[in-house]
Protein backbone atom coordinates (compact mmCIF):
# COMPACT_ATOMS: atom_id res chain seq x y z
CA UNK A 1 0.00 0.00 0.00
CA UNK A 2 3.05 2.39 0.55
CA UNK A 3 4.63 2.06 -2.61
CA UNK A 4 1.52 2.12 -4.37
CA UNK A 5 0.28 5.47 -2.75
CA UNK A 6 4.04 6.80 -3.62
CA UNK A 7 3.93 5.32 -7.34
CA UNK A 8 0.04 6.86 -7.92
CA UNK A 9 1.03 10.42 -6.39
CA UNK A 10 3.68 10.70 -8.68
CA UNK A 11 1.87 9.75 -11.53
CA UNK A 12 -1.40 11.25 -11.46
CA UNK A 13 -2.14 15.01 -10.54
CA UNK A 14 -3.98 15.97 -7.25
CA UNK A 15 -7.69 16.75 -8.00
CA UNK A 16 -8.57 20.51 -7.41
CA UNK A 17 -10.82 19.29 -4.21
CA UNK A 18 -12.85 21.75 -2.49
CA UNK A 19 -11.51 20.07 0.98
CA UNK A 20 -9.00 21.12 3.67
CA UNK A 21 -5.71 21.28 3.03
CA UNK A 22 -3.55 23.93 4.98
CA UNK A 23 0.18 24.70 3.77
CA UNK A 24 2.92 23.08 4.90
CA UNK A 25 4.78 26.04 7.33
CA UNK A 26 7.91 25.60 8.97
CA UNK A 27 11.64 25.11 7.31
CA UNK A 28 11.29 23.15 4.38
CA UNK A 29 14.43 20.51 3.74
CA UNK A 30 15.65 18.26 1.37
CA UNK A 31 14.68 14.88 3.86
CA UNK A 32 11.16 17.02 4.43
CA UNK A 33 11.02 16.95 0.52
CA UNK A 34 11.70 13.54 0.42
CA UNK A 35 8.85 12.33 3.12
CA UNK A 36 6.31 14.38 1.51
CA UNK A 37 7.30 12.84 -2.35
CA UNK A 38 7.40 9.46 -0.90
CA UNK A 39 4.41 9.53 2.20
CA UNK A 40 2.51 12.42 0.66
CA UNK A 41 -0.19 10.49 -0.56
CA UNK A 42 -1.17 9.23 3.04
CA UNK A 43 -2.27 13.31 3.80
CA UNK A 44 -5.16 13.90 2.41
CA UNK A 45 -8.82 14.62 3.12
CA UNK A 46 -9.28 13.68 6.62
CA UNK A 47 -5.75 12.77 7.22
CA UNK A 48 -5.46 16.40 6.90
CA UNK A 49 -7.27 17.51 9.38
CA UNK A 50 -5.63 14.68 12.00
CA UNK A 51 -2.48 16.28 11.65
CA UNK A 52 -3.20 19.39 11.21
CA UNK A 53 -4.79 18.85 15.13
CA UNK A 54 -2.05 16.67 16.27
CA UNK A 55 0.30 19.89 15.19
CA UNK A 56 -1.59 22.85 15.68
CA UNK A 57 -4.35 21.53 17.91
CA UNK A 58 -8.10 23.07 17.83
CA UNK A 59 -7.41 26.19 16.16
CA UNK A 60 -10.09 26.06 13.60
CA UNK A 61 -13.51 25.67 14.39
CA UNK A 62 -14.52 22.89 11.56
CA UNK A 63 -11.70 20.76 12.94
CA UNK A 64 -14.06 20.09 15.89
CA UNK A 65 -15.95 17.57 13.94
CA UNK A 66 -13.09 15.05 14.41
CA UNK A 67 -13.15 14.30 18.19
CA UNK A 68 -9.23 14.12 19.56
CA UNK A 69 -8.36 10.67 20.67
CA UNK A 70 -6.59 10.26 17.25
CA UNK A 71 -5.01 13.53 16.79
CA UNK A 72 -3.41 13.43 20.46
CA UNK A 73 -2.33 9.69 20.05
CA UNK A 74 -0.93 11.30 16.94
CA UNK A 75 1.36 13.89 18.56
CA UNK A 76 2.33 11.48 21.77
CA UNK A 77 3.50 8.77 19.91
CA UNK A 78 5.05 10.03 16.33
CA UNK A 79 8.60 9.22 17.36
CA UNK A 80 7.66 6.21 19.17
CA UNK A 81 5.35 4.14 17.16
CA UNK A 82 3.11 3.80 14.25
CA UNK A 83 -0.49 4.00 15.33
CA UNK A 84 -3.43 1.65 13.76
CA UNK A 85 -6.61 2.57 12.52
CA UNK A 86 -7.83 3.68 16.46
CA UNK A 87 -11.64 3.33 16.01
CA UNK A 88 -12.05 0.04 14.51
CA UNK A 89 -9.18 -1.16 16.91
CA UNK A 90 -11.05 -0.12 19.72
CA UNK A 91 -14.64 -0.42 18.67
CA UNK A 92 -13.83 -4.41 17.96
CA UNK A 93 -11.80 -4.80 20.80
CA UNK A 94 -15.20 -3.96 23.02
CA UNK A 95 -17.16 -5.63 21.04
CA UNK A 96 -15.26 -8.99 21.60
CA UNK A 97 -15.00 -8.14 25.25
CA UNK A 98 -18.60 -7.51 25.75
CA UNK A 99 -18.87 -11.11 24.32
CA UNK A 100 -16.56 -12.82 27.25
CA UNK A 101 -18.56 -11.42 29.53
CA UNK A 102 -15.93 -8.44 30.63
CA UNK A 103 -18.54 -5.82 30.71
CA UNK A 104 -16.42 -3.05 32.39
CA UNK A 105 -13.06 -3.80 30.50
CA UNK A 106 -15.55 -3.53 26.95
CA UNK A 107 -17.04 -0.04 28.44
CA UNK A 108 -13.65 1.44 28.76
CA UNK A 109 -12.74 0.24 25.50
CA UNK A 110 -16.26 1.66 24.33
CA UNK A 111 -15.57 4.85 25.93
CA UNK A 112 -12.37 5.47 24.23
CA UNK A 113 -14.02 4.26 20.82
CA UNK A 114 -16.24 7.06 21.34
CA UNK A 115 -12.89 9.61 21.58
CA UNK A 116 -11.94 8.47 18.18
CA UNK A 117 -15.45 9.36 16.33
CA UNK A 118 -18.59 10.55 17.13
CA UNK A 119 -20.29 7.17 15.75
CA UNK A 120 -18.92 5.52 18.60
CA UNK A 121 -21.49 6.70 20.71
CA UNK A 122 -24.37 4.18 18.82
CA UNK A 123 -22.13 1.60 20.76
CA UNK A 124 -23.84 2.48 23.54
CA UNK A 125 -26.26 -0.08 22.06
CA UNK A 126 -24.23 -2.96 22.69
CA UNK A 127 -24.08 -2.24 26.52
CA UNK A 128 -27.91 -1.97 26.58
CA UNK A 129 -28.77 -4.87 24.32
CA UNK A 130 -26.78 -7.05 26.44
CA UNK A 131 -28.35 -5.82 29.88
CA UNK A 132 -31.70 -5.91 28.77
CA UNK A 133 -31.29 -9.80 26.72
CA UNK A 134 -29.63 -10.90 29.91
CA UNK A 135 -32.58 -9.62 32.07
CA UNK A 136 -35.00 -11.36 29.23
CA UNK A 137 -33.57 -14.52 29.60
CA UNK A 138 -33.68 -14.70 33.39
CA UNK A 139 -37.25 -13.74 33.79
CA UNK A 140 -37.54 -17.05 31.08
CA UNK A 141 -36.15 -19.45 33.66
CA UNK A 142 -37.60 -20.64 36.56
CA UNK A 143 -41.07 -19.48 38.10
CA UNK A 144 -42.60 -16.38 38.40
CA UNK A 145 -43.75 -16.68 41.57
CA UNK A 146 -44.83 -13.78 43.70
CA UNK A 147 -42.15 -14.74 46.30
CA UNK A 148 -39.37 -13.78 43.60
CA UNK A 149 -41.14 -10.62 42.56
CA UNK A 150 -38.47 -8.52 45.24
CA UNK A 151 -35.87 -10.41 43.78
CA UNK A 152 -36.27 -9.63 39.95
CA UNK A 153 -37.01 -6.17 40.63
CA UNK A 154 -33.80 -6.07 42.78
CA UNK A 155 -32.20 -7.71 39.15
CA UNK A 156 -33.69 -5.14 36.99
CA UNK A 157 -32.30 -2.29 38.90
CA UNK A 158 -28.82 -3.42 39.13
CA UNK A 159 -28.68 -3.95 35.85
CA UNK A 160 -30.27 -0.47 34.49
CA UNK A 161 -27.68 1.07 37.06
CA UNK A 162 -25.01 -0.77 35.69
CA UNK A 163 -25.86 -0.12 31.97
CA UNK A 164 -26.34 3.56 32.88
CA UNK A 165 -23.18 3.91 34.71
CA UNK A 166 -21.41 2.12 31.68
CA UNK A 167 -23.33 4.25 28.93
CA UNK A 168 -22.38 7.54 30.59
CA UNK A 169 -18.84 6.20 30.88
CA UNK A 170 -19.45 6.00 26.82
CA UNK A 171 -20.85 9.24 25.78
CA UNK A 172 -18.36 11.22 28.48
CA UNK A 173 -15.44 11.80 25.91
CA UNK A 174 -17.93 13.30 23.77
CA UNK A 175 -19.75 15.43 26.17
CA UNK A 176 -16.35 16.81 27.62
CA UNK A 177 -14.99 17.41 24.08
CA UNK A 178 -18.36 19.47 23.21
CA UNK A 179 -17.67 21.69 26.39
CA UNK A 180 -13.88 21.90 25.01
CA UNK A 181 -15.21 23.64 21.96
CA UNK A 182 -17.40 25.50 24.03
CA UNK A 183 -14.78 27.29 25.83
CA UNK A 184 -12.20 27.34 22.88
CA UNK A 185 -15.07 28.83 20.74
CA UNK A 186 -17.84 30.59 22.89
CA UNK A 187 -15.83 31.89 26.23
CA UNK A 188 -14.62 35.10 27.31
CA UNK A 189 -12.01 36.03 24.68
CA UNK A 190 -12.79 32.76 22.60
CA UNK A 191 -9.96 30.61 23.98
CA UNK A 192 -6.37 31.59 24.95
CA UNK A 193 -4.49 34.25 22.81
CA UNK A 194 -2.00 32.59 20.12
CA UNK A 195 -0.08 33.94 17.41
CA UNK A 196 -1.65 32.25 14.23
CA UNK A 197 0.94 32.44 10.86
CA UNK A 198 -0.64 34.66 8.30
CA UNK A 199 -0.67 31.79 5.60
CA UNK A 200 -3.05 29.97 8.47
CA UNK A 201 -4.83 33.45 8.81
CA UNK A 202 -5.37 33.77 4.93
CA UNK A 203 -6.52 30.42 4.73
CA UNK A 204 -8.68 31.00 7.27
CA UNK A 205 -9.79 34.52 4.90
CA UNK A 206 -10.71 32.58 1.95
CA UNK A 207 -12.16 28.96 3.01
CA UNK A 208 -14.54 31.34 5.80
CA UNK A 209 -13.05 28.97 8.79
CA UNK A 210 -13.73 30.59 11.78
CA UNK A 211 -10.26 30.80 13.73
CA UNK A 212 -10.19 30.50 18.31
CA UNK A 213 -8.58 33.38 19.88
CA UNK A 214 -8.23 36.01 17.20
CA UNK A 215 -11.41 38.01 18.40
CA UNK A 216 -13.74 37.03 16.01
CA UNK A 217 -17.66 37.23 16.81
CA UNK A 218 -18.99 34.00 18.34
CA UNK A 219 -20.42 31.88 16.25
CA UNK A 220 -24.26 30.91 16.30
CA UNK A 221 -23.97 27.29 17.81
CA UNK A 222 -22.56 28.80 20.94
CA UNK A 223 -26.16 30.35 21.31
CA UNK A 224 -28.08 27.07 21.14
CA UNK A 225 -29.97 25.64 24.17
CA UNK A 226 -27.25 22.59 23.96
CA UNK A 227 -24.78 23.92 22.14
CA UNK A 228 -23.04 20.92 19.83
CA UNK A 229 -20.49 21.75 17.85
CA UNK A 230 -20.05 18.30 15.99
CA UNK A 231 -24.03 18.91 14.18
CA UNK A 232 -23.09 22.61 13.78
CA UNK A 233 -19.95 21.82 11.77
CA UNK A 234 -21.71 18.96 9.60
CA UNK A 235 -24.48 21.11 8.58
CA UNK A 236 -22.90 24.22 7.98
CA UNK A 237 -19.41 23.23 6.48
CA UNK A 238 -20.46 19.69 4.83
CA UNK A 239 -24.03 20.26 3.97
CA UNK A 240 -24.97 16.86 5.96
CA UNK A 241 -28.58 16.63 6.52
CA UNK A 242 -31.33 13.87 5.49
CA UNK A 243 -31.14 13.42 1.80
CA UNK A 244 -29.39 16.42 0.96
CA UNK A 245 -26.78 14.46 -0.81
CA UNK A 246 -29.62 13.35 -3.35
CA UNK A 247 -28.49 15.32 -6.66
CA UNK A 248 -27.93 14.49 -9.79
CA UNK A 249 -24.78 15.46 -9.84
CA UNK A 250 -24.00 12.91 -6.91
CA UNK A 251 -24.44 9.73 -8.69
CA UNK A 252 -20.64 8.80 -9.32
CA UNK A 253 -20.65 9.09 -5.60
CA UNK A 254 -23.47 6.75 -4.97
CA UNK A 255 -22.00 4.11 -7.80
CA UNK A 256 -18.70 4.19 -5.34
CA UNK A 257 -21.28 3.18 -2.37
CA UNK A 258 -23.47 0.82 -3.98
CA UNK A 259 -21.36 -2.17 -3.94
CA UNK A 260 -21.31 -1.95 0.13
CA UNK A 261 -24.94 -0.95 0.51
CA UNK A 262 -25.86 -3.82 -1.61
CA UNK A 263 -23.37 -6.10 0.64
CA UNK A 264 -24.94 -4.85 4.06
CA UNK A 265 -28.41 -4.86 2.66
CA UNK A 266 -28.16 -8.95 1.41
CA UNK A 267 -26.42 -9.82 5.03
CA UNK A 268 -29.84 -8.08 6.60
CA UNK A 269 -31.97 -9.97 4.27
CA UNK A 270 -30.17 -12.81 5.00
CA UNK A 271 -30.44 -13.22 8.44
CA UNK A 272 -33.89 -11.63 8.47
CA UNK A 273 -34.93 -14.15 6.30
CA UNK A 274 -33.21 -16.94 8.48
CA UNK A 275 -34.32 -15.88 11.69
CA UNK A 276 -37.44 -14.30 11.42
CA UNK A 277 -39.18 -15.24 14.71
CA UNK A 278 -35.61 -14.39 16.41
CA UNK A 279 -35.68 -10.81 14.92
CA UNK A 280 -39.47 -9.87 15.59
CA UNK A 281 -38.49 -11.10 19.54
CA UNK A 282 -35.42 -9.27 19.06
CA UNK A 283 -33.24 -11.78 20.17
CA UNK A 284 -34.60 -11.55 23.91
CA UNK A 285 -36.73 -15.40 23.59
CA UNK A 286 -34.78 -18.06 24.49
CA UNK A 287 -34.26 -20.87 21.83
CA UNK A 288 -34.39 -24.37 21.40
CA UNK A 289 -30.71 -24.78 21.24
CA UNK A 290 -29.52 -22.22 23.88
CA UNK A 291 -32.09 -24.16 26.54
CA UNK A 292 -30.20 -27.35 25.12
CA UNK A 293 -27.13 -25.33 25.72
CA UNK A 294 -25.95 -25.33 22.48
CA UNK A 295 -26.48 -22.03 20.52
CA UNK A 296 -26.21 -22.14 17.12
CA UNK A 297 -22.58 -20.69 15.73
CA UNK A 298 -21.84 -18.66 12.58
CA UNK A 299 -23.31 -15.79 10.67
CA UNK A 300 -26.70 -16.91 11.14
CA UNK A 301 -26.69 -17.95 14.78
CA UNK A 302 -28.36 -15.75 17.60
CA UNK A 303 -25.51 -13.75 18.97
CA UNK A 304 -25.33 -11.97 15.66
CA UNK A 305 -28.85 -10.30 15.78
CA UNK A 306 -27.64 -6.77 17.65
CA UNK A 307 -24.61 -6.64 15.18
CA UNK A 308 -26.80 -6.84 11.95
CA UNK A 309 -29.18 -4.24 13.60
CA UNK A 310 -26.68 -1.97 13.95
CA UNK A 311 -24.61 -1.94 10.91
CA UNK A 312 -28.04 -1.99 9.14
CA UNK A 313 -28.86 1.31 11.10
CA UNK A 314 -25.56 2.33 9.83
CA UNK A 315 -25.78 1.68 6.64
CA UNK A 316 -29.68 3.30 6.20
CA UNK A 317 -27.95 6.10 8.01
CA UNK A 318 -25.42 6.79 6.32
CA UNK A 319 -26.76 6.00 2.80
CA UNK A 320 -29.48 8.51 3.31
CA UNK A 321 -27.98 11.01 5.60
CA UNK A 322 -24.26 11.00 4.91
CA UNK A 323 -21.84 12.02 1.87
CA UNK A 324 -22.18 8.25 0.43
CA UNK A 325 -18.48 7.52 -0.81
CA UNK A 326 -17.17 7.28 2.95
CA UNK A 327 -19.93 4.57 3.18
CA UNK A 328 -17.77 1.79 2.81
CA UNK A 329 -14.76 3.20 5.07
CA UNK A 330 -17.89 4.00 7.96
CA UNK A 331 -19.56 0.47 7.65
CA UNK A 332 -15.68 -1.27 7.71
CA UNK A 333 -14.37 0.76 10.40
CA UNK A 334 -17.78 0.50 12.69
CA UNK A 335 -19.28 -2.81 12.29
CA UNK A 336 -17.65 -6.61 11.83
CA UNK A 337 -20.83 -7.52 9.86
CA UNK A 338 -19.20 -6.97 6.28
CA UNK A 339 -16.39 -9.00 6.94
CA UNK A 340 -18.41 -11.98 8.94
CA UNK A 341 -20.91 -11.87 6.15
CA UNK A 342 -18.78 -11.93 3.23
CA UNK A 343 -16.89 -15.05 5.37
CA UNK A 344 -20.62 -16.77 5.33
CA UNK A 345 -20.76 -16.50 1.79
CA UNK A 346 -17.45 -17.73 0.75
CA UNK A 347 -17.76 -21.10 3.12
CA UNK A 348 -21.45 -21.48 2.52
CA UNK A 349 -21.03 -21.19 -1.66
CA UNK A 350 -17.29 -22.25 -2.60
CA UNK A 351 -16.32 -25.66 -2.85
CA UNK A 352 -12.47 -24.59 -2.68
CA UNK A 353 -12.95 -24.34 0.86
CA UNK A 354 -15.31 -27.53 1.23
CA UNK A 355 -12.17 -29.61 0.95
CA UNK A 356 -9.87 -30.83 3.65
CA UNK A 357 -6.22 -32.01 4.02
CA UNK A 358 -5.45 -32.64 0.37
CA UNK A 359 -8.32 -32.84 -1.51
CA UNK A 360 -8.85 -31.86 -5.08
CA UNK A 361 -11.69 -29.62 -6.02
CA UNK A 362 -14.74 -30.60 -8.38
CA UNK A 363 -12.28 -30.19 -11.13
CA UNK A 364 -9.82 -32.78 -10.62
CA UNK A 365 -6.82 -30.23 -10.55
CA UNK A 366 -4.56 -30.59 -7.71
CA UNK A 367 -5.06 -26.53 -5.17
CA UNK A 368 -2.12 -24.05 -5.60
CA UNK A 369 -0.87 -22.89 -2.57
CA UNK A 370 -1.61 -26.38 -0.58
CA UNK A 371 1.06 -28.00 0.40
CA UNK A 372 1.15 -31.33 2.25
CA UNK A 373 4.70 -30.73 3.96
CA UNK A 374 4.44 -27.06 5.53
CA UNK A 375 2.75 -28.95 8.26
CA UNK A 376 0.36 -26.38 8.90
CA UNK A 377 2.16 -23.33 8.43
CA UNK A 378 2.77 -20.49 5.46
CA UNK A 379 0.61 -19.52 2.54
CA UNK A 380 -1.24 -22.88 2.07
CA UNK A 381 -3.25 -22.13 5.54
CA UNK A 382 -4.32 -19.17 4.49
CA UNK A 383 -7.54 -19.74 2.17
CA UNK A 384 -7.52 -16.12 0.81
CA UNK A 385 -4.72 -17.29 -0.70
CA UNK A 386 -5.75 -20.17 -1.56
CA UNK A 387 -8.68 -19.22 -3.74
CA UNK A 388 -6.45 -15.92 -5.29
CA UNK A 389 -3.84 -18.77 -6.41
CA UNK A 390 -6.43 -20.44 -8.12
CA UNK A 391 -8.94 -17.56 -9.28
CA UNK A 392 -9.82 -19.68 -12.99
CA UNK A 393 -11.64 -22.48 -10.51
CA UNK A 394 -13.56 -20.70 -8.09
CA UNK A 395 -17.08 -19.82 -7.98
CA UNK A 396 -17.62 -16.08 -10.24
CA UNK A 397 -19.47 -15.20 -6.61
CA UNK A 398 -15.75 -15.45 -4.88
CA UNK A 399 -14.55 -13.59 -7.35
CA UNK A 400 -16.83 -11.14 -6.71
CA UNK A 401 -16.68 -11.04 -3.60
CA UNK A 402 -12.40 -11.19 -3.67
CA UNK A 403 -12.86 -8.48 -6.48
CA UNK A 404 -14.76 -5.88 -4.32
CA UNK A 405 -12.18 -6.01 -1.53
CA UNK A 406 -8.94 -6.08 -3.77
CA UNK A 407 -11.08 -3.22 -6.16
CA UNK A 408 -11.59 -1.48 -3.36
CA UNK A 409 -8.01 -1.46 -1.89
CA UNK A 410 -6.45 -0.13 -5.63
CA UNK A 411 -8.74 2.24 -6.62
CA UNK A 412 -9.33 3.61 -3.03
CA UNK A 413 -5.37 4.47 -3.02
CA UNK A 414 -5.51 5.66 -6.14
CA UNK A 415 -8.55 8.05 -5.47
CA UNK A 416 -7.58 9.13 -1.58
CA UNK A 417 -3.75 9.97 -2.75
CA UNK A 418 -4.83 12.66 -5.22
CA UNK A 419 -7.82 14.15 -3.54
CA UNK A 420 -10.18 12.31 -5.13
CA UNK A 421 -13.21 11.04 -3.97
CA UNK A 422 -12.91 8.54 -1.82
CA UNK A 423 -12.37 9.24 1.89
Amino acid sequence: SLVFQAVFNLLIPDHAADAFSPPRLGPWGPWDALVERLLGGLGRWDAEHFLFIAERGYLLEHNCAFLPLFPLALRLLAGLLPWPSAFALLAFSAMWQLEKGRGCLSALLFSLAAGARANGLVNAGFVLYARAKRFALQLQVGSASPRELPLLWKRALSLASSAALMCAGIFLPFALFQYYAYVRFCGAGTGPAQSVPEPLLQLARDKGYRVAGVGEPKPPWCSQRFPLVYSYIQDAYWNVGFLRYFELRQIPNFLLALPVTLLGSWAAWTYVSTNPRHCLTLGLERSKSEEKGKARDGFCGPAVFVYVVHSTALLAFGFSCMHVQVLTRFLGSSSPILYWFTAHLLQEHEPLLWSTGTGNPPSGKPLLGKSPSSCGKGTSDNPVVRLLLNWRSITPLSRGILGFFLGYWLLGLILHCNFLPWT
